[in-house]
């Protein structure tokens, strides 16, 4: 599982260093795409594939379906982190992200998520009064 905050700086080659602790998960490869909120979301290979899979099952048929499968292959590129557990983000990752020097990068349970810090700080300030509520949500009955 993924959890946690770090908070690893971008190098000026557009590097960045994935906390150690996660770096067995990702050994085999991992996959960056655009996530939700302006983020990237960062997946073990084998779990972006299953992901990917039910995506492209979708009806094709379904404008809406099509452009996410679109969006999400054309938006992804493959990684492999270097000896010093560095993966290079793209421009267009970096840009979409608006990724500055300070990154944070977060446990999803099942991927990383990765933010530039003020964003990720802002985020936090707007949606942290509404955890409780969200707690409700997203567990139901089991809490």
């Amino acid at each position: 599982m993924f959890l946690g905050t770090y908070t690893p700086k971008l190098d000026d080659k557009g590097r960045l260093t994935l906390p150690a602790k996660f770096r067995d998960a990702l050994a085999g490869g991992l996959m960056v795409t655009k996530g939700q909120d302006h983020s990237l979301a960062v997946y073990p290979r084998e779990e972006f594939t299953a992901l990917a899979r039910k995506a492209a099952a979708a009806s094709r048929s379904d404008p809406e379906a099509r452009a996410f499968v679109r969006g999400l292959a054309a938006g992804t590129d493959e990684q492999h982190a270097d000896a010093q557990g560095r993966i290079t983000l793209s421009a267009d990752h970096r840009r979409y992200a608006g990724l500055s020097k300070d990154c944070v990068v977060i446990g999803s349970v099942d991927f990383l998520e990765i933010w530039d810090a003020q964003a990720w700080q802002t985020y936090v300030e707007a949606n942290e009064e509404n955890y409780s509520q969200a707690t409700g949500i997203a567990l139901g009955e089991i809490v």
